[in-house]
């Protein structure tokens, strides 16, 4: 008999969803064990011995985890599907030869490029967008005009957007001339349209956004609309970022 495990983190690693996502299903009823409708968030299970449905589809036993780095395009969405037909992050997927299950962990906005991960393991996404974990990520950007020390400063501290204050994170200027500003921004929160709007605050157009970084871990190999699994090394780095395995082990 295999340890029993909470019912949303075995969902979760089967692929179903994030453990909210699981959650959610479970208080809207949706989710069965051995026939019967769970009543229960924390219920343990079994899955070699206990049958589990969600919306009445059987769900097998967990798939091995399948974690993508794309160095998504400008012009592509961050999202499985879309009911105008644009291209997706999934669409590029498929064109690369993975058909599996997958979805992005977060989202890149439309005209934002660069790193943005795919997998079926839903607990490592949820960990690596979730804010209580802290995943920093790196952005290179270019604005115009010049941007002035004092709007670093308040930037970095924290700034209003719509009743929020953002939390505190780090920018470095690259190049700054006279019509355009090339920085690098570090921060642990995503929030819509986040960087563009803190730096329009101070009369500052983003001209260009990408993602260069999660963590550490730099993907410098790979060209625009690129696509690859991570190495053991890259997805054993990830999930010590997550708290899903302890620092240095393995």
């Amino acid at each position: 008999m295999s340890p029993k495990v909470r019912i949303n983190r075995w969902l979760a690693s089967a692929g179903v969803g994030s453990r909210r996502k699981c959650d959610d299903l479970i208080r809207a009823g949706r989710v069965a064990v051995n026939g019967e409708t769970l009543a229960r968030l924390g219920t343990l299970v079994d899955p070699e011995l206990d049958s589990i449905t969600v919306e009445g589809r059987v769900i097998g036993s967990a798939d091995a985890s399948l974690v993508l780095v794309l160095n998504k395009p400008a012009g592509v969405l961050s999202t499985v599907t879309d009911s105008f037909k644009r291209r997706t992050v999934i669409d590029l997927a498929r064109e690369h030869g993975f058909p599996e299950r997958l979805y992005p962990v977060g989202r890149l906005d439309l005209d934002t490029s660069g790193i943005l991960l795919l997998t079926n393991d839903g607990d490592l996404a949820y960990r690596l967008t979730h804010p209580r974990f802290k995943i920093e990520k790196t952005y290179r950007l270019v604005v115009e005009g010049s941007v002035a020390d004092d709007a670093i400063a308040a930037i970095q501290s924290g700034v209003e957007l719509d009743g929020y204050r953002t939390k505190p994170c780090t920018v470095a200027i690259v190049r700054r001339g006279r019509t355009a500003t090339t920085l690098e921004v570090r921060l642990t929160e995503g929030r819509k349209r986040q960087i563009r709007r803190m730096f329009e605050i101070f009369d500052h157009r983003t001209i260009e956004l990408a993602r260069t970084a999660l963590g550490d871990l730099r993907f410098d190999d790979l060209l625009p609309g690129a696509m690859r699994l991570l190495s053991k090394r890259e997805e054993r780095r990830l999930r010590e970022l997550a708290g899903l395995i302890p620092e240095g082990e393995g």
